[in-house]
């Protein structure tokens, strides 16, 4: 059996393991691979479901390594987790003779690299997109501030190294992958990339598996009404997410659709939505916001009419996969999204899925909600979209074949 060292900043008691690593690692398990995880857990997170995903991981056989992440001060708690890392993967090494070294994102490449300098490892580098540039683009890293500029700098330069130096690199969209093959200053170019996008489980996200009961004791508790517009927004809110713009759109909305209400899935506190909302003169009562857990959002979902979500169309998202995408297709729900952002308008082109606005105006706003509210498409068709894009058993297959290339 090979053997992988899966290492991840993200933690596995977070809904971003949850979702985006371990059902892959599941997957790749039932193929011949035995794998060691290492992540970094958030100390409440943990504390709350560990006992649960570490049942989860031990009935596929994965070693789980969960280290604590440490929140600050900021960079220096970074440099001390990268240095934990690096020292519990060379150990784990001597152990069990590990095959391939599988990154996610820059942090843990930072030791994937040191690993096949050192060992001849093979390394992937499984990006998630522009990394030091997405800290940018979201205002999380200010350049006018040295530190941060010294950061980024470090970063962008380790970019190149990593991009120059794995054996594999995974990149969540083709317009990524385009736009990394185009850098001169990569040797052998084009560099080994396989696009593999944020999959969903299409089993779990699909109208067919919704409890109807369960269903409509979810609309009595919102005080979601039969002939209620429902439109949607599931996941965080900020960041490179455009709450504005949306509101904006929603309002558009309501001048056709005065019965629409705006169904917020996020963990976020209700204030932040509903402050923006008073600015913009919408009624709080046109708002339900809620949390979900992540078993039960595809429930939450199906209460739809149409859902939405805008993300900054920034050089970095060139390189995104929103994972709610493929979610809301899994469901057959029509969305409506922005242009500029990763792979996401040429999924709705190629699969009418959605409905794209071009330009943050009114009048474009008003020009898409005319179009969802003549047209309706078809709710099998988005869902084999859906399939065809984000089904988790084709981000296993594509991941398998560059496990089996990297191991001829």
């Amino acid at each position: 059996m090979t053997e992988v060292l899966y290492m991840s900043y993200d933690g596995m008691t977070d809904p971003l393991g949850q979702s985006q690593v371990i059902p892959y690692l599941q997957g790749l398990s039932k193929l011949g691979f035995h794998f060691t995880l290492i992540s970094f857990e958030k100390k409440e997170r943990f504390e709350k479901s560990e006992k649960q995903i570490s049942a989860l991981l031990k009935h596929s056989n994965i070693d789980w390594v969960p280290l604590t992440y440490t929140k600050s001060p900021p960079i220096l708690s970074t440099i001390y987790d990268v240095m934990r890392m690096r020292s519990k993967a060379f150990e784990l090494h001597q152990q069990k003779k590990f095959s391939i070294v599988h990154c996610r994102s820059y942090i843990s490449s930072l030791v994937g690299l040191a690993m096949k300098k050192k060992f001849g490892v093979k390394f992937i580098f499984d990006m998630r997109g522009f990394y030091a540039d997405e800290r940018v683009d979201g205002g999380l890293w200010k350049l006018s501030n040295p530190l941060y500029k010294m950061v980024y700098d470090f970063f962008k330069g380790r970019e190149k190294q990593f991009l120059s130096n794995a054996d594999y690199t995974i990149s969540l969209t083709e317009n990524g992958k385009r736009e990394i093959q185009s850098w001169k200053e990569i040797p052998n170019q084009p560099i080994s990339i396989q696009v593999i996008p944020c999959c969903a489980d299409l089993e779990k996200f699909s109208s067919t598996q919704i409890d109807t009961t369960k269903l409509q004791e979810l609309r009595t508790q919102l005080s979601i009404h039969e002939n209620d517009f429902v439109l949607s927004y599931l996941g965080s809110v900020g960041t490179w997410y455009m709450l504005d713009e949306m509101l904006d759109f929603f309002k558009c909305l309501l001048e056709q659709k005065p019965n629409a209400k705006f169904l917020f899935i996020t963990n976020e506190p209700a204030s932040l939505v509903l402050n923006k909302a008073e600015e913009k003169n919408i009624s709080a009562d046109k708002f339900i916001i809620t949390t979900a857990p992540h078993s039960l959002v595809p429930t939450y979902l199906a209460l739809s009419s149409v859902s939405i979500f805008f993300i900054k169309p920034v050089f970095s998202k060139r390189a995104s996969s929103p994972t709610k995408q493929g979610e809301i297709m899994g469901m057959g729900i029509p969305y409506v999204c922005n242009a500029g952002v990763g792979d996401v308008d040429e999924i709705v082109a190629d699969t009418n899925s959605g409905f794209v606005v071009n330009i943050f105006s009114i009048a474009d706003y008003q020009n898409t909600v005319k179009d969802l509210l003549e047209n309706k498409l078809n709710e099998e068709q988005i869902r084999n979209g859906a399939t065809k894009y984000y089904s988790l058993e084709k981000g296993v297959e594509k991941y398998h074949s560059v496990y089996k290339a990297l191991l001829k």
